[in-house]
């Protein structure tokens, strides 16, 4: 039995909503003069202050008449995740964390594992118990360190890390290439969604999730109803996040190997099709797959994509339609051997078959 550890997301009842947006206030506080120090110490010595080198500045925190109320283990958290953002963006200087004005940062109130505890649907935190949504049973794991963050619409939702025991083994590589394990290749596209090397499982076709909803955000753009803008937002995030996880999880309960192809989301994000790619989800739905092939023990990984569609799955054979020209032709013949392939299936076929060659390719290794 090995263990994993998973990041549970409850909402938090929105009558605690005002007690929180004072404490993140403080963690702004902490942040921003985490950020003047850190500017004040390198230009006088010529070197940067670690997440430890704050923990002395900040214990006058809790004390005194401007004294804040988050513990005091917090505050350090805020500045051992400040010098890690200073560290991963190579800056002297990061923004500052800012609590009024049209700008403003979202709410996040970072903790540590010692400074809370659950209860009955309650998390008691910086001497106040705040009432959750306990749709996944909290009681039923062992809560690590997460943190409380607000979202667009000012709703809050603790994100705290557990422990899960996984007591499905992964599948035998030798397994997944005798077939004793069902294999799956996945292949991504604008117009269906994801096609599949099984061609018993249909594809599924793009929904059109930011599209459908467009007019009404529009004419909530014209209106300057920002509350409006901010709902349809996150109506539109949910359905999407809503669809991939139940297109996922249902994949992951069928097959024991998943391969999906490379597709690189954030370059074709930047092209005129910018609002296809993002609505599809591409990269949320790897995502998604990734992380749960831990609990399900099924084998996952992404493979090179490239001159999937153009060659022939039955005889390797770089005969398929090419250039923008050729990417109205959903079904071709492989002049070679006579084979009639749909474009996306024999995508997905070859994605299947380069993933089976990774799996090989890493047993020889050994």
């Amino acid at each position: 039995m090995t263990q994993s550890t998973r990041v549970l997301r409850l909402r938090i009842k929105d009558k605690h909503s005002s007690w929180l947006r004072e404490r993140a206030r403080e963690v702004n506080a902490v942040w921003n003069y985490c950020n003047e120090l850190s500017i004040k110490v390198f230009e006088r010595q010529r070197r940067f202050l670690s997440g430890f080198d704050f923990w002395p500045f900040l214990k006058g925190v809790t004390r005194g008449d401007c004294a804040l109320e988050l513990p005091v283990q917090t505050g350090q958290e805020v500045a051992e995740q400040y010098a890690r953002r200073r560290r991963q963006h190579r800056k002297i200087r990061l923004a500052g964390r800012k609590s009024a004005g049209a700008r403003r940062s979202l709410g996040w109130i970072p903790f540590k594992v010692r400074t809370i505890r659950y209860r009955g649907r309650q998390v008691y935190f910086a001497g106040r118990w705040l009432s959750l949504w306990d749709s996944y049973g909290l009681a039923d794991f062992e809560p690590r360190a997460g943190s409380i963050n607000q979202d667009a619409r000012g709703r809050w939702y603790l994100n705290v890390g557990v422990r899960k025991d996984r007591v499905v083994p992964k599948s035998a590589p030798l397994d997944v290439l005798a077939g004793k394990v069902p294999s799956l290749g996945i292949d991504l596209g604008l117009k269906q969604l994801a096609s599949f090397s099984d061609p018993r499982v249909p594809a599924v076709p793009a929904r059109r999730f930011y599209r459908d909803l467009e007019p009404a955000l529009a004419s909530a753009q014209r209106a300057h109803k920002t509350a409006r803008v901010r709902a349809i937002h996150a109506r539109i995030a949910n359905r999407r996040r809503d669809g991939l996880h139940k297109l996922s999880t249902q994949l992951v309960k069928g097959y024991g190997a998943i391969f999906v192809g490379n597709v690189n989301a954030g370059h074709l994000a930047r092209t005129t099709m910018a609002k296809s790619v993002l609505d599809a989800g591409w990269s949320t739905f790897r995502t998604m797959l990734q992380y749960k092939r831990d609990d399900a023990g099924l084998w996952f990984d992404e493979v090179e994509e490239s001159f999937t569609t153009r060659t022939c799955s039955a005889c390797d054979s770089r005969t398929g339609p090419s250039g923008r020209q050729g990417l109205g032709i959903r079904e071709w013949r492989c002049v070679a051997c006579g084979s009639i392939h749909d474009r996306d299936t024999n995508a997905a076929q070859n994605i299947l078959a380069a993933g089976h060659r990774r799996l090989a390719a890493g047993i020889l290794s050994l």
